[in-house]
């Protein structure tokens, strides 16, 4: 992987709960890891879904091998957060790729 193509940076964010101050379990994103990163896909696809059609963001990144980052995870991206689809290793612990979708607000 050659390190002229990360050119973006992404955090990776995994949920926790914590409670407040009333006592009440709240979710919320902390910061795991930020990576530099290539962006090889960025697409918005309609899908017709349930009774209408709605815009779902694709995206594909790519960055060099992590440890112990998973499904349950999310990629924060230019402001907006993607939730991770799928993760494709790279060779040998070289790379992974995230397929993600954008998180709709």
């Amino acid at each position: 992987m050659k390190s002229g193509k990360l050119v973006h940076i992404i955090e990776i964010q995994r949920a926790a709960v914590v409670v407040n101050d009333a006592g009440t379990p709240t979710s919320t994103w902390s910061k795991v890891a930020t990576l530099r990163a290539e962006v090889v896909e960025n697409s918005a696809e309609e899908f017709l879904r349930n009774a209408g059609e709605t815009t779902v963001t694709a995206a594909v990144f790519r960055t060099r091998f992590a440890e112990g980052i998973t499904n349950d995870d999310r990629i924060s991206f230019d402001g907006e957060a993607f939730d991770i689809n799928r993760i494709v290793r790279i060779g040998r612990r070289h790379g992974l790729e995230f397929h993600c979708t954008r998180v709709e607000p």
